[in-house]
C-alpha cells in the first residue's frame, strides 16, 4: 500500500507539472540600419538557437515584419520554456556554454561604439490555461509566404484583463479558432511588458490570401457572434494591435 501511495503522489506530481502553463518569452530587437539586423541574424542563427536547443528548447520562432519600418527595423524572437525557473536560469546557463560564447562572440563582445542593436524589448507571457502549451503551425509551403499574426490586445483595466482571458478561456474563444483551423502557436498573459495590462496570441497562415479568408470566416462564425453578444465580456478590449511577421528560413517554426 505505502509504495502504491507513493507511485499515485509521483504520478499526481508529474500530471500536475505537465498541466502547468507554459512561459514565454517575446524579444524584439531594434535597429538602425541593416548591418545591424544581419548581425543580429547571423548570431541568432549560428549561436543562440542552437545554444537554446542544447537547452532542451526545441521550438523557437525567429521572425520579420513583412513591411519593415525602416525607421525602427526588427527582429521578433519567441521562446517557450516549461517553467519561470528554466527562463530565469537560462543566462547563467549560457554563460557556462562555450559553444555559445565561442559561436556569438562577435555579439556577445561587441563594443559600446559598434552595438548590434538600438534596443531591446522583451515581454513575458504566461500561457492560458485553455492551451497550456505552444503548438507548432500545421503548414506546408514555403516559410517566405507564409502570415504569422501577432496580436495584442490592451484592456481598459486589469479587471477588464481577466476578463478577455476569461472569454478566451471559460468563454471558449481558443475553441472557435481551432475549430477554423487558425493554426495558432500560443495564447500568452502578458506578465512583463511595456503595454499592460494585456495578452498576445499567435495564429498562422499559408499566405495572405489564406490569412484573410480565414478573419472572414471567423467574422462570420456563429459561435463567434454569440459569444461576441454576450453581455459579460463587453468592453474588455481598449486597444488591438496586429503585426504581421514572416519565420526566416532558419526558425524553428
Amino acid at each position: 500500500m505505502k509504495h502504491f501511495l507513493l507511485a499515485a503522489a509521483l504520478l499526481c506530481s508529474m500530471l500536475a507539472r505537465a498541466a502547468s502553463p507554459e512561459i514565454y518569452e517575446i524579444r524584439i530587437y531594434h535597429f538602425k540600419t541593416m548591418a545591424q539586423l544581419q548581425k543580429v541574424s547571423d548570431y541568432l542563427r549560428t549561436a543562440h538557437l542552437p545554444a537554446l536547443h542544447r537547452n532542451g528548447i526545441a521550438s523557437v520562432g525567429v521572425f520579420q515584419p513583412i513591411v519593415q519600418d525602416t525607421a525602427d527595423l526588427r527582429i521578433y524572437v519567441f521562446v517557450p520554456f516549461k517553467s519561470l525557473e528554466q527562463f530565469s536560469s537560462l543566462q547563467s546557463r549560457l554563460d557556462r556554454d562555450q559553444q555559445w560564447l565561442s559561436a556569438g562572440k562577435d555579439y556577445i563582445d561587441a563594443p559600446h561604439d559598434q552595438v548590434p542593436y538600438t534596443r531591446l524589448e522583451t515581454i513575458l507571457l504566461r500561457a492560458f490555461s485553455g492551451m497550456p502549451a505552444m503548438q507548432e503551425p500545421q503548414l506546408t509551403g514555403p516559410k517566405s509566404k507564409r502570415v504569422y499574426e501577432l496580436r495584442s490586445y490592451e484592456s481598459p483595466t486589469e479587471k477588464y484583463h481577466r476578463n478577455k482571458v476569461k472569454m478566451f478561456n471559460a468563454g471558449d474563444e481558443i475553441g472557435i479558432f481551432k475549430k477554423l483551423h487558425f493554426n495558432a502557436v500560443f495564447y500568452g498573459e502578458v506578465l512583463a511588458g511595456s503595454r499592460m495590462p494585456n495578452l498576445m496570441y499567435m495564429t498562422t497562415f499559408m499566405d495572405q490570401e489564406d490569412r484573410d479568408a480565414h478573419w472572414k470566416a471567423f467574422s462570420a462564425d456563429e459561435d463567434w457572434k454569440k459569444l461576441q453578444a454576450d453581455e459579460q465580456y463587453k468592453n474588455n478590449v481598449s486597444r488591438n494591435e496586429k503585426f504581421f511577421l514572416r519565420p526566416m528560413e532558419y526558425s524553428d517554426i
